[in-house]
């Protein structure tokens, strides 16, 4: 869906030469997005190189995140451009070793006109997403049998479409889309998730999507969901004040590192026992605690603990790309987590100071 956005991308990318653009095709938009492209690969080819700012546009030939790879060393560019949502440490990583220059567009649109996205074009679609902060796993029984636990969590503007299977509960999201349309009805909120996460887990299902999810979405802010063995939380806990929503904007910084794969399995190899469930539900009332208290050197610390005992309980949340990535923010950054099950995803970080080229996050208030 082409709009002056693009554009004004492309014109940016003239300034520093010939611009060839690597189109993504049907089938990888399909496996990114979960759905088929309004327009097809040849559609989009066509209009691209109808733009006087545009020498020539290819079909990537690879898939994924990282589909132009080909693309790019048969053309052997002097600068590669993205924008801030396709920024991404691998990417920058192939540009060092190729000598390519590797910029970051900041997404500034033409004066006097306003900013697009494709997203913004649909529909519009107010549906959050939903970022789980600590104590990821405790609303499974399986896990909380071990233990009784909290989950934090933060309702997501739906400003950024983000990837499927990067742990943004993207399924329950559609779901929802199902259910609603294009927002969340107005009534009581717990019997909207109950509803939702009913919709998401129809009798016969086998392996249950967590509550945490649908909670997630629905409930605005921040939230805490106190599990003790059950599917649901036995309390809910909302923090909506803008102080503090607005300090965890300031400090929250996400890394694009891959959807996951679909035969990824996390499940498997797992150690779920007493001492690795109990760590995790302490680093998640410690992460509680320091948001209220907004000390960020403990928020960091404890999201960086939470994290750690998730990897205990699922040692396949990590492999080695993404330890790689997090050697490349651990002297600069305070803490660190990946989204959802891990295995790729993105890469949650706690900074001090903003992060160039990571994705900065708007958390849903009340009425929003």
């Amino acid at each position: 869906m082409l709009h002056s956005g693009h554009v004004r991308f492309l014109e940016e990318a003239a300034s520093y030469g010939d611009v060839y653009v690597a189109l993504g095709s049907d089938q990888t938009v399909r496996d990114l997005k979960g759905r088929a492209p309004v327009n097809t690969q040849s559609e989009r080819q066509y209009m691209l190189e109808a733009l006087k700012h545009v020498k020539r546009c290819v079909i990537s030939r690879g898939s994924g995140l990282m589909d132009f790879v080909a693309e790019l060393k048969r053309f052997k560019p002097d600068f590669f451009l993205v924008n801030e949502d396709g920024n991404t440490p691998a990417k920058a990583e192939l540009c060092a070793r190729l000598g390519i220059k590797f910029i970051v567009s900041k997404r500034l649109p033409q004066a006097n006109l306003p900013a697009r996205s494709t997203t913004s074009l649909r529909k519009e679609c107010r549906i959050p997403y939903r970022l789980d902060l600590a104590g990821g796993w405790l609303d499974q029984p399986y896990v909380c049998k071990y233990g009784a636990g909290s989950v934090l969590t933060i309702s997501l503007e739906p400003l950024i479409e983000f990837n499927e299977r990067s742990g943004m509960a993207s399924s329950s999201r559609r779901r929802a889309i199902e259910l609603w349309q294009t927002d969340l009805p107005a009534g009581d909120r717990e019997k909207q998730a109950k509803m939702l996460f009913a919709f998401e887990n129809p009798p016969g299902t086998k392996v249950f999507a967590g509550s945490q999810d649908s909670i997630g979405i629905v409930y605005p802010g921040l939230n805490r969901l106190d599990y003790r063995g059950q599917y649901w939380p036995e309390k809910i806990t909302s923090v909506t004040e803008p102080k503090i929503l607005s300090w965890l904007e300031r400090h929250l910084f996400l890394i694009p590192l891959g959807q996951r794969t679909a035969d990824f399995d996390v499940l498997k190899g797992k150690c779920i026992n007493a001492p690795n469930v109990r760590a995790l539900a302490v680093a998640a009332e410690g992460c509680w605690q320091a948001i209220q208290d907004m000390n960020l050197p403990a928020f960091g610390r404890q999201l960086r603990a939470s994290f750690e005992a998730q990897v205990s309980l699922f040692p396949r949340m990590m492999n080695a790309a993404v330890q790689a990535m997090i050697r490349q923010y651990a002297k600069s950054t305070l803490g660190w987590k990946l989204s959802g099950a891990g295995g790729g995803g993105y890469l949650v970080l706690v900074s001090e100071k903003p992060i160039p080229g990571a994705i900065r996050l708007t958390i849903r208030r009340p009425n929003d």
